[in-house]
């Protein structure tokens, strides 16, 4: 062993002891000048809150957002905007820095001129809606906080800006985002958007005829205010003022300091409800900035050791004794901590982190400089949720032992269960959930996928759609991460089987009433369904027996009936057992004189640029190193027109997976950093817009799940560790693998140098590549 390797082991094993990393500080963000404007901000969250903080022409400013904000077109609205400013103000001249440490999930801005220093320091409750100023001085100072709003009054959502709500192209009359209440009160500023009584949900109801069975569907949108109140000790309200920030004008809400002081403090608590009662709202309000008064070290001890656990969980840490931010595999590590931060920012939200943006957007002008519209845009919608894009955010959570983080998202799709089952009744007459892929958080197709422009007789329950006609099979990457759970995790999945036997139910009833309308026999001459219409991801279109249909169906029934006997009755059991039965094989052809896995038995046209051919491999696990059929999936990747054509690193391609999961070294490193190499914005981790926004989290979490497969992967009862690791990154990480296990490991010079197995009867179910 090398005196270098040594030394690095004798330094982490009594870290590796206590389950901590020291390499964590290094992946902190520090910036030594101000910003130019929010696109250069930073972020700051916790529990379900996102900030966006940065420092511009000597002001402290932060954007809010909290998951769950939806208006009544379903846009995701943002909370507002906050302005510190200090006088004598030491941010304008002097010394500047801003970080974000992530050991304790805050960001800390400080400055000096001559003698007088200053410091602020925000964070976020993790376990209430609430977040933390903290102002300090060397000298006493006179502090400013203003609570900015541009939705003073109606505004009025014209062409693309639909793009981030629900109409996107296909207004139906004229579309405002209502203003809010804001107002001063009780000493702060008390903010608060109201929903109207018709929404959105009302006009796709009525559009995808569903009148007759309105009042049986969930709606999210009714009766929802969502807002905060801002406060301050020793602040009172200094009045209001207007100005513009980049193309947007706003009022300011402005609370002043009483007499100067070295210590100041705000609170802005949050909070949303669903009541017809604005008096309870407040009352709401209320009861969260009391609760911000009470002990709030406390508070902050509680979200720092949330923090600390989260990162004691599973880490990923490339060349750790070369920590250089010009480095591309140390960036690729770094850039890893980052994205799983943002994703820790949204733990405890009621809804998932979106794919377009998270919690963290800014004024679109500084990501596309045609789209001059209000902070509040993101494109792809706010309400609308793109599965094919949300998995990727979520599979990585798995790995990462974030079982907690999956949460939202389950949620989500369980609270959409019923109107799901009733859009296959209603339409069809048969049973089984129907979930589309661009879906609306109360369960119906986005209606302008939907389309209204639609022949008279086209069936009410398709959307007429060329890239999303037939594309059902999605929920069910969601089905297994449910499943994986208890796998994983050991938790009881009982609570998700009726949605996973509804969705599979789904397919196996509507596509024998599909073959009934076309002949005598709902079953092919094997037994088997015939998937027909169908769709490889919304590539491959009016595909027949679509290669990632058959996987999914496949892999799902087959973990379904490998649960615990305690999970389902002998006759689920008995009723999965024929389903799976019914599954088709998957076809084959030829490629460059090669064998190789069709994405359907055939198909009409294509559509976009995916490669669900490859699905079998990622997310569905049937071709993999250590599996039977390796080379076949390993020539559909090498060797396929098609994937070859479509291969990149940009947003959710997931090529950089495929190369992993086959063992393809060379080609998993090469594309994994290119996807998680700093994003070109100032904060590293913020990237796109690629295929949809910024900043582009599926982009982010396909480069977590690529190189998690790179580092370990799972066969049966084997954990294969490096399989697809170049020899020359050096590495310290923690992940997790099925049956409650862990594995941390030290490599060092292309070897295993320390590891760390829980439990250690698992050792020997490791396999080293």
């Amino acid at each position: 062993m090398h005196k270098r390797q040594a030394l690095l082991l004798v330094l982490l094993l009594p870290f590796l002891a206590q389950a901590q990393t020291p390499e964590l500080a290094t992946n902190n963000i520090t910036w030594t000048t101000p910003s130019k404007n929010a696109g250069e901000s930073m972020p700051c969250g916790g529990g379900d809150i996102g900030l966006n903080v940065w420092a511009e022409n000597g002001d402290v400013l932060f954007y809010i957002a909290r998951s769950g904000t939806f208006d009544e077109n379903n846009s995701l609205l943002k909370l507002g905007r906050v302005r510190l400013h200090l006088t004598p103000n030491p941010f304008e001249k002097g010394t500047f820095k801003q970080e974000l440490a992530l050991q304790t999930g805050d960001v800390t801005l400080t400055s000096a001129v001559g003698t007088t220093t200053a410091q602020v320091r925000i964070w976020v409750d993790v376990f209430k809606p609430v977040i933390h100023i903290e102002i300090s001085s060397s000298s006493k100072l006179t502090a400013e906080a203003s609570y900015e709003s541009w939705r003073f009054a109606d505004h009025r959502t014209k062409g693309k800006e639909n793009n981030q709500n629900s109409y996107k192209w296909a207004p139906q009359g004229e579309v405002k985002t209502r203003r809010d209440s804001i107002s001063f009160r009780k000493q702060g500023v008390e903010f608060f958007h109201q929903n109207q009584a018709q929404t959105v949900f009302d006009v796709a109801v009525q559009q995808q005829g569903l009148a007759g069975i309105k009042t049986q569907l969930y709606n999210p949108l009714n009766q929802v205010i969502f807002g905060g109140a801002m406060q301050g000790s020793n602040m009172l309200p200094a009045g209001t003022t207007t100005g513009q920030y980049l193309n947007t004008s706003y009022t300011a809400w402005k609370l002043k300091s009483q007499t100067p002081a070295r210590n100041h403090s705000l609170v802005v608590a949050l909070h949303t409800a669903v009541t017809p009662s604005l008096s309870q709202w407040q009352q709401g309000v209320q009861k969260a900035l009391t609760a911000s008064h009470q002990n709030p070290k406390a508070a902050r001890q509680r979200t720092v050791a949330w923090w600390r656990e989260y990162w004691q969980r599973s880490f990923i840490h490339i060349q750790p004794h070369q920590a250089a931010a010009n480095t591309p595999e140390w960036q690729a590590g770094r850039n890893y901590q980052l994205m799983r931060y943002l994703l820790g920012c949204n733990a405890l939200g009621q809804y998932p982190t979106k794919f377009n943006g998270g919690l963290f957007t800014y004024d679109p002008v500084l990501t596309d400089s045609t789209l001059k519209f209000t902070p509040d845009f993101r494109n792809w919608g706010g309400g609308t949720h793109t599965a094919q894009n949300q998995r990727l955010v979520y599979w990585p959570m798995l790995k990462n032992g974030d079982f907690d983080l999956l949460k939202p998202q389950f949620d989500f799709y369980l609270r959409l269960l019923h109107n799901a089952e009733l859009r296959s009744q209603t339409y069809w007459q048969h049973p089984g959930a129907c979930f589309t892929e661009q879906l609306e958080n109360f369960g119906l197709p986005n209606p302008a996928e939907y389309n209204w422009k639609r022949p008279a007789d086209f069936d009410q329950g398709l959307e007429y759609n060329a890239w999303l006609e037939y594309e059902w099979d999605t929920v069910l990457e969601f089905c297994l991460m449910m499943l994986e759970t208890e796998r994983y995790a050991g938790q009881d999945v009982a609570a998700y089987l009726p949605f996973v036997e509804s969705c599979l139910t789904f397919f196996d009833e509507h596509y024998q009433y599909l073959a009934r309308q076309r002949g005598a026999k709902s079953l092919d001459g094997a037994g088997h369904l015939v998937l027909y219409p169908g769709s490889g991801a919304e590539t491959y279109k009016m595909a027949y027996n679509s290669t990632s249909t058959i996987a999914g169906l496949r892999t799902v029934l087959t973990r379904l009936l490998a649960l615990p006997p305690r999970c389902g009755t002998p006759e689920q059991r008995q009723k999965w057992t024929a389903m799976l039965g019914h599954i088709p094989a998957i076809s084959f052809r030829e490629s460059q004189g090669h064998p190789t896995i069709a994405p359907a038995k055939s198909w009409e046209r294509i559509n976009n640029t995916e490669s669900p051919q490859l699905y079998p491999v990622f997310p569905w696990g049937l071709y993999g190193v250590g599996k039977a059929g390796l080379d076949t999936a390993r020539n559909t990747y090498l060797y396929d027109a098609d994937v070859q054509k479509f291969r990149s690193h940009v947003g959710w391609k997931q090529h950089n997976i495929f190369a992993a999961r086959l063992g393809l070294t060379n080609e998993a490193a090469e594309l994994t950093v290119q996807k998680l190499q700093d994003s070109g914005r100032r904060f590293p981790a913020f990237w796109g817009p690629g295929y949809d926004w910024a900043p582009d989290h599926n982009w982010g979490g396909s480069g977590m799940i690529g190189l998690q497969e790179m580092l370990l992967q799972t066969d049966g009862d084997k954990i294969y560790l490096l399989p697809a690791w170049p020899k020359t990154w050096d590495v310290h990480f923690k992940l997790h693998a099925p049956h409650q296990t862990t594995v941390e490991a030290v490599i060092e010079g292309g070897k295993v140098q320390v590891l760390k197995v829980w439990p250690e009867a698992r050792r020997k179910d490791v396999v080293v590549m």
